[in-house]
């Protein structure tokens, strides 16, 4: 091993071992929380650092041959970014966390279980082998557990993390389970012998079971429906817990597929899985956002169909996109619940001011608009960087930025100021996503035609039933109450899990808090 491989692979293994060391300080320092939190950010900073340099030296020619630890461990340029904005990330968390728990107790297991689940990241992006996933991505339900449950008084909090650990569970089933079917046909657990193969002769019938498997384990990972309630019930965990959640942790199921894409471009029915996941998510998701009230709450919502436009992407073949999606999701999120209380102050002086509903022409201009802003910045750039009917499935989500107020205390001015302004972002969003295609992501995108018209013409659903909701509030006021509701889905699978797996052996379930936290999740469903 030369000496650029060396310095790669101090790179690779430093930041979770510096995490590690984090985790153990709170147990083997006899110092006080200011001082742990102190050393705990000083590590995650160092850690960040090494994480970035790891990316530069990757980027090399002379390190792209080969990986240093195959078939363990291996350095991808995707895998670098991403360990350094999770470090980044865990490093602001840290931060925000040492001044929102101040006085609290139990800090000390919080900073642990913190450090651990950044570790265990950590390791899930060097993984490249089915037995480091295996472990990492268990080890980061464990690690998270702990920071879910910090407050144990609290019913809800005691319900997410147990809906989550049967999710985790049946997760983790399915992909020792897909590692079997794999490791048998392969001959070897090495994820890279893996991607050999199929390149050589293809998914074979069990090599298409276990790519279903792994599907189905990203699914229940990344809280997509119908097992997507413990996501939004998990708001009774401290702030930057949420933070960490929805910023880095329920991302890392892109990631895994994006990963998996040579297994999955050679099994449709995956694939079709991930379509069928994802745009169901990403359609009820995006409904049910619009009517909920509580800004966390609404957070929440918005990652659960983030989530599902991030699958829906990898199920259409368009991992470079996916990639960005992660990317992006994870910085805005990981402000947006760091911000909570500013955005709080924000909505309610619009409120006080009287915002108003968007004009019924704008709701109907906006999508034509919105289309011809995004197909002419593409022709001005040189074509586009993916298919016709993804252009128009951005433009479409994009469209909502062109809704303007209707008439009253908006002068005309301010409403075409405003109407050039959102044309503007769009044209700006569409620009910044055919450039950020361009970066050399180690991804390759194998875009299908035929489910992603059925991806289009899903969205466009979704679009045309947030209109109307928009321009007859009155007259679909049921069909809100049933979006407020979630369409009733949690409320099902909560009464399933606790009649198929009660949690009679949890201290809390004994005095009852399980029946407390399940009538909240019923009056939880009532508008």
């Amino acid at each position: 091993m030369n000496l650029l491989h060396s310095a790669l692979a101090i790179c690779l293994v430093l930041p979770p071992g510096l995490m590690l060391l984090a985790a153990l300080l709170p147990h083997v320092a006899r110092l006080g929380m200011a001082r742990l939190w102190q050393g705990f950010i000083g590590l995650s900073i160092a850690g960040a650092c090494v994480a970035a340099v790891g990316v530069a030296l990757r980027g090399l020619p002379d390190a792209a041959s080969s990986t240093p630890f195959s078939p363990w461990l291996g350095a991808s340029v995707l895998g670098g970014l991403l360990a350094t904005l999770v470090q980044l990330l865990g490093t602001c968390i840290g931060a925000f966390s040492a001044r929102y728990l101040q006085g609290e107790s139990g800090q000390r297991r919080y900073l642990s279980a913190l450090a651990g689940v950044l570790a265990a990241v950590h390791v899930l992006l060097l993984a490249d082998h089915w037995t480091v996933l295996l472990a990492a991505w268990a080890a980061i339900g464990i690690a998270l557990q702990h920071l879910l449950c910090f407050y144990p008084d609290r019913p809800f909090a005691l319900l997410a993390a147990f809906k989550k650990r049967l999710a985790d569970r049946l997760a983790d089933a399915l992909l020792i389970a897909a590692a079997v079917l794999a490791w048998r046909e392969v001959g070897s657990g090495s994820l890279a012998d893996l991607w050999a193969h199929v390149g050589q002769v293809g998914a074979s019938p069990a090599l298409q079971v276990s790519a279903v498997c792994v599907v189905l384990a990203v699914v229940l990972r990344t809280a997509l429906l119908p097992a997507h309630g413990w996501l939004i019930q998990v708001m009774e965990a401290p702030t930057p817990v949420s933070a960490m959640l929805h910023a880095g942790v329920v991302n890392l199921g892109g990631y895994v597929l994006i990963r998996f894409a040579p297994l999955l471009e050679s099994a449709a029915p995956a694939r079709w899985l991930l379509v069928a996941f994802g745009l169901a998510t990403a359609v009820v998701a995006g409904l049910v956002m619009l009517t909920r009230i509580s800004i966390k709450v609404r957070l929440a919502w918005s990652t659960v169909a983030q989530m599902g436009f991030m699958v829906l992407e990898c199920g259409l073949g368009l991992y470079s996109l996916a990639a960005l999606h992660l990317v992006g999701h994870s910085l805005y999120k990981a402000h947006a619940f760091l911000s909570a209380s500013s955005v709080v102050q924000d909505t309610r002086l619009r409120e006080l001011q009287g915002e108003q509903p968007p004009a019924k022409s704008s709701l109907l201009a906006a999508p034509l608009l919105s289309v011809a802003m995004v197909l002419l910045v593409q022709a001005g750039l040189g074509g586009a960087a993916w298919p016709w009917w993804w252009s128009v499935i951005l433009a479409l989500a994009w469209a909502p930025l062109l809704w303007l107020p209707g008439a009253g205390r908006h002068s005309a001015p301010m409403v075409f100021s405003r109407a050039a302004v959102g044309l503007l972002m769009v044209a700006g969003l569409t620009a910044l996503a055919m450039g950020a295609h361009l970066l050399p992501l180690g991804t390759q995108d194998r875009p299908d035609t035929r489910s992603g018209i059925v991806a289009l013409l899903g969205m466009a659903c979704l679009h045309g039933l947030l209109v109307a909701v928009q321009m007859r509030p009155r007259a679909l006021a049921a069909w809100r109450r049933a979006c407020y509701a979630g369409l009733y889905i949690d409320e099902f699978y909560t009464r399933l899990a606790l009649r198929l797996w009660p949690t009679h052996w949890t201290p809390a379930a004994r005095n009852g808090a399980h029946r407390t936290a399940a009538r909240t999740v019923a009056m939880d469903a009532q508008p």
